[in-house]
């Protein structure tokens, strides 16, 4: 099993949310191969490898699979072969390296002892992939994890590894606000309540969410990426629609912005004597906390194994992951690393000339390419290494 090859096969053949049924099988394959006791379909696509080796702690090694709905634009070799999807986001690096860390731990069971619980997941992209495991009985099928640990490839120099401590990656809500009105002929605006007025007042009110009701020491961001409203020119609509992306590192403040979205637009709305605006969830990601002394432990067996210069504090991140889940419904520590991805000559070239931020694609971007070494030789090792720390 080369993992340089399986990752140029999986970035190929890249698949949305939900629907990764040939990831699963290549996954399942090379579990079973390791001497694995494999499960598939928990939550769909979800597959989970355990692998038994006398007593001691289990450890669970998670990956995701899904692609986006990305028009690849790198230029590979290797790239998409599927119109309009993409591994944009580096999931493909994160399954070729659970597999090669499954296959690594296997071989060397002779210097080790506990459980080791290798999941696949799906959907991380919609945010609900570990909670459709969850729901699927996951703990039911396989072993309580005494940790959790996990990788996100990124815009950083491959080699490096890095995991911020405490609240680590940011809540993420995608909300779908429905103002509603009364339509009529634009040349008689008073025979109406205009939808689109409405939402102007509510997009922007909501701009005074984080200038006057989120204290400066805290993080958050309220955006509106999406107003669509009407058909003609003299026409006022029936309805206007807004989409929101709000974005916090504490649930204490993630849910007194999500009151106080509910609150302005109802409160718009009833000033312009309009019906309450129709609020939707469309995806949800809690905030990724990191146990702190938990991180400390496995940061330092990587400072062990690969050096001071290769480990560092990302800080808190502005993405979002349902990797947390999986800790919290088992009462586990969580530990979630980010892996470097870019070649170090160019990362560096890019520092050097103050350019990273347009030099280096970052994740979601269709130019999204991370360098295969060693990217891939680290993040395996980063995988073997972390889990035979918890399971000394």
């Amino acid at each position: 099993m080369n993992i340089d090859d399986l990752y140029r096969d999986l970035h190929e053949h890249p698949e949305l949310s939900f629907e990764e049924t040939r990831t699963a099988a290549i996954a399942a394959t090379e579990l079973r191969t390791a001497g694995f006791d494999v499960i598939e379909h928990i939550g769909v696509t979800g597959v989970v490898g355990v692998l038994r080796n006398g007593d001691g702690p289990t450890v669970l090694l998670r990956a995701d699979m899904d692609a986006l709905p990305v028009d690849e634009d790198t230029g590979l070799a290797y790239a998409s072969t599927v119109p309009g999807v993409m591994h944009a986001c580096g999931h493909d690096v994160h399954v070729a390296c659970l597999v090669g860390a499954a296959h690594e731990l296997a071989a060397t069971r002779t210097e080790w002892s506990g459980t080791i619980v290798a999941l696949f997941q799906p959907a991380e992209e919609v945010g609900n992939g570990a909670q459709s495991m969850l729901d699927d009985g996951l703990y039911e099928r396989v072993p309580l994890p005494d940790v959790v640990l996990g990788q996100h490839v990124g815009p950083a120099p491959a080699g490096m590894l890095g995991a911020h401590s405490g609240a680590a990656f940011a809540s993420a809500d995608s909300l779908d606000i429905t103002v509603r009105g009364r339509g009529g002929h634009g040349s008689r605006p008073e025979t109406t309540i205009d939808p689109i007025v409405v939402a102007a007042a509510i997009v922007g009110r909501l701009q005074t969410i984080i200038s006057r009701e989120v204290a400066p020491q805290e993080v958050a961001v309220v955006t509106v990426g999406r107003l669509n409203s009407g058909t003609k020119n003299n026409i006022i609509p029936e309805s206007a629609e807004l989409g929101l992306s709000v974005r916090a590192y504490s649930e204490e403040v993630r849910a007194r912005l999500l009151s106080s979205i509910e609150r302005i637009a109802g409160g718009e709305a009833a000033a312009s004597g309009a019906p309450e605006p129709a609020i939707e969830f469309a995806e949800s990601f809690p905030v990724t906390v990191n146990d702190p002394v938990a991180t400390e432990r496995t940061m330092g067996a990587f400072r062990s194994a690969f050096g001071e210069q290769a480990v560092l504090d990302p800080g808190q991140v502005s993405g979002s992951e349902d990797v947390g889940l999986l800790a919290t419904a088992a009462n586990a520590p969580l530990v979630y690393w980010i892996l470097g991805g870019v070649h170090p000559e160019t990362y560096l070239a890019a520092a050097s000339a103050g350019t990273v931020d347009s030099d280096i694609p970052s994740n979601h971007s269709p130019k999204f390419a991370p360098a295969i070494q060693p990217t891939l030789a680290r993040g395996v090792a980063a995988l073997v290494t972390a889990a035979r720390e918890w399971l000394q």
